[in-house]
């Protein structure tokens, strides 16, 4: 497993992280820790969660398997999103943070998190109020390090700007979705990341399954997959989609790999892309994900790859 730092952070991240939104709704307890078992066992060591997941079970399932193995993972959890009918369950308050934070550390069974990330932008509170609260959480311990997700350039250039004006600790990292079909970060976020020094962590690298080949042209999604019975089928599953699928498969045959080693190797490749976060179901899909990390493209692997999905490179 290749490891990257994070941005200006000083944590060093496994070039393939873990995400765990499937803990507690298509995971039980047993089965997501067999999958964090396979994740350490592969050389993973980035573990992505959020308070949201499964309203707290994700957390939860993570935390019993975590006794003993502090030490070798890196836990990076959200908050912001709602999750309460209550006033004052979600957003990025002072207030919420506060809360938030003593939630997750309790179920997670843990006094810190590595990467605490706002999970998008709330535009009702002043990202000063924000900035402050988890600098504050950083100062007591608590967290290590912040990072964002969801958000465009300029809410990322408001954050940098209020941190340094008002000397408080800077994102390290952007989370937003990104993958081989979805490039839309390329045109602001990206240019941002790399001149600043924030890490990029892709979340849906594999664009809900569709980038590793278990949908078929003018096929219903197989029963149990994301998209069945998805109002994103429809938005996903079309010509234009299959046809550079099937450029993006030709394209690793002819180079021995898979659509899957396509999809998070040719990610790898992108300037400031740190660590790709991908879910699992089964020990068998971490082996799977793990094991495209060895893939290292060339600079011809990159113009080839870039010239495929050009029509999806905003210019």
């Amino acid at each position: 497993m290749q490891f990257r730092q994070l941005g200006h952070s000083g944590l060093e991240v496994s070039l393939v992280g873990l995400g765990t939104n499937n803990f507690g709704r298509r995971c039980d307890e047993a089965v997501s820790a067999s999958v964090l078992d396979q994740a350490v066992e592969s050389g993973i060591n980035f573990i992505d969660t959020a308070n949201i997941y499964s309203s707290g079970e994700s957390e939860t399932h993570i935390g019993k398997w975590l006794k003993g193995k502090r030490e070798r993972v890196l836990i990076a959890t959200k908050f912001g999103m709602k999750m309460g009918d209550a006033p004052m369950q979600m957003g990025a308050s002072r207030q919420h943070i506060m809360a938030s934070i003593e939630a997750s550390l309790k179920r997670l069974q843990t006094d810190y998190v590595d990467l605490y990330q706002l999970h998008r932008v709330d535009r009702r509170i002043p990202i000063e109020e924000t900035l402050r609260a988890l600098d504050d959480l950083v100062r007591q311990g608590k967290v290590r390090y912040i990072g964002a997700s969801n958000f465009d350039a300029w809410h990322l250039c408001e954050a940098e700007w209020t941190s340094r004006d008002k000397s408080l600790h800077r994102f390290v990292s952007v989370q937003n979705s990104y993958n081989l079909l979805n490039r839309d970060i390329e045109r602001e976020v990206t240019p941002f990341c790399e001149a600043y020094g924030v890490g990029i962590i892709p979340f849906f690298p594999l664009e809900s399954g569709l980038l590793t080949g278990k949908y078929q042209r003018g096929q219903a999604p197989p029963e149990g997959t994301r998209l069945a019975g998805s109002p994103r089928g429809d938005e996903l599953l079309t010509d234009a989609n299959f046809d550079r699928l099937e450029d993006l498969q030709r394209f690793g045959q002819e180079r021995g790999h898979s659509l899957l080693d396509v999809a998070i190797a040719g990610l790898a490749a992108q300037p400031a892309v740190a660590s790709i976060i991908a879910g699992a179901t089964r020990p068998e899909q971490v082996i799977a994900n793990a094991a495209c990390a060895s893939w290292e493209f060339s600079g011809d692997d990159c113009a080839a790859l870039d010239a495929i999905v050009a029509s999806e490179h905003p210019g």
